[in-house]
C-alpha cells in the first residue's frame, strides 16, 4: 500500500528529540546567572529578618541594603504585591520555612524556584544543553507570568482580608 500523496509514512514510532546545543556564549551567559543567583541567597542568607525581639519581621528586610522604604506602603498604608519578598527569602535561608511562607509565601515559592535553577543551570552548561527543555524563552515567559500572577493574587487576598476580615 502507498501512503496518499503529501502524507508522512508512519513506522510506529516518532524520531527522538534532538535538543539544541548551546552555544559557547549562552553557556557562559547561564554560568553568570547561576553566579549571580548564588550571590542573591548569599546576601539574602547574610540579612537579618529579625528583630530587636528576635521575632521575624515581615517586612523592611530590604532596608539593610540602603533600600527606601517601600513608596507604595508608606503612601497607602497598604502593602505592595512584593512587600515582603526580601523578607521571605532571607527567612527561608535561615531555615525558617514558617516565617518565610508567612512574610510572602509567593517569595518563599520564588525562592525554592531559583534554588532549583543554580544546578538546572549549571548542569545544562556543562552538558551544552538544556536539560528537559528545548528552547528556553516560553519556560521563562510562563515562569514570570505564573509568578506575577501568584504575587496579584495573594496581594489581593491580603487586601480583601484586611478590608473586610477586620470588621
Amino acid at each position: 500500500m502507498v501512503p496518499a500523496s503529501g502524507a508522512k509514512p508512519d513506522f510506529g514510532h516518532e524520531p527522538p528529540l534532538v535538543l539544541p546545543a548551546l552555544t559557547r556564549r549562552v553557556r557562559l551567559g547561564v554560568l553568570a546567572v547561576a553566579a549571580a543567583l548564588v550571590l542573591l541567597f548569599a546576601v539574602a542568607a547574610w540579612l537579618s529578618p529579625y528583630g530587636p525581639d528576635g521575632l521575624p519581621v515581615g517586612i523592611g528586610t530590604h532596608t539593610q541594603l540602603g533600600l527606601p522604604e517601600c513608596n507604595f506602603l508608606r503612601l497607602t498604608g497598604l502593602p505592595c504585591p512584593s512587600c515582603g519578598m526580601t523578607t521571605s527569602f532571607a527567612l527561608l535561608m535561615h531555615g525558617d520555612l514558617p516565617a518565610s511562607l508567612r512574610a510572602n509565601a509567593v517569595g518563599t515559592l520564588l525562592a525554592v524556584f531559583l534554588l532549583g535553577m543554580i544546578p538546572w543551570s549549571l548542569v545544562g552548561a556543562a552538558r551544552g544543553r538544556w536539560l528537559w527543555i528545548r528552547r528556553l524563552e516560553p519556560w521563562v515567559l510562563w515562569a514570570v507570568i505564573g509568578f506575577t500572577t501568584l504575587a496579584l493574587l495573594r496581594w489581593g487576598v491580603l487586601l480583601a482580608v484586611r478590608q473586610w476580615g477586620s470588621g
